[in-house]
């Protein structure tokens, strides 16, 4: 039987909020981008123009708690950005 340390104890709930805090940022992330993902196979350039700027809303917010990383983020806003543009792009022509 380990010692109850209060310390440990409280660094334990602590990281406990934290975790749970992290992956709801986490999964909303992951969950903004495979929304935008799908509208873009389904090449749909409503959905696609309405979801973009939520996405990468959705990163930027996920950047600043410090769930993702800052290169990370700027990788999916570019790829995400191209692929949607081209969905775009081919329905006006």
């Amino acid at each position: 039987m380990a010692k109850r340390i209060k310390s440990g104890l409280k660094r334990r709930r602590q990281n406990e909020v934290r975790r749970n805090r992290n992956r709801a940022v986490r999964t909303r992330v992951r969950n903004a981008i495979k929304a935008l993902r799908g509208a873009i196979a389904n090449n749909d350039p409503t959905q696609v123009k309405e979801l973009l700027p939520r996405t990468v809303s959705v990163i930027e917010s996920g950047v600043r708690k410090g769930v993702v990383e800052r290169n990370s983020a700027s990788r999916y806003k570019s790829r995400l950005t191209t692929q949607a543009n081209s969905v775009l792009q081919t329905k006006q022509s």
